[in-house]
């Protein structure tokens, strides 16, 4: 899911919240996109919570992005912090 931060925050403006199936799976995701964003936006990104991969975060400027495992996603449920009252888009789509 996308958020758009734009006029909301000054820490990004986008935020991306998705999941992986397991602790694994999100390690394995983050390794990707932090190579992609290495390789083709030319970005060093910060990263937390990346050793037990239940929750990590890439921190890359103007954009956020939070891959949890399922469990501990709905727990935190960042999107309803973020989404406009009554908002909440299914899984996939964009909020703005």
């Amino acid at each position: 899911m996308t958020i758009d931060l734009s006029g909301k925050s000054a820490i990004a403006d986008h935020m991306i919240v998705a999941s992986g199936r397991s602790t694994r799976h999100v390690g394995s995701i983050v390794d990707k996109l932090v190579e992609k964003l290495k390789r083709d936006g030319g970005v060093i990104p910060r990263l937390e919570g990346t050793a037990q991969a239940d929750w990590a975060l890439i921190d890359a400027g103007d954009i956020i992005i939070h891959v949890f495992r399922p469990e501990v996603r709905e727990f935190y449920n960042l999107e309803r912090m973020w989404l406009p009252e009554g908002g909440a888009p299914l899984p996939g789509q964009t909020a703005s």
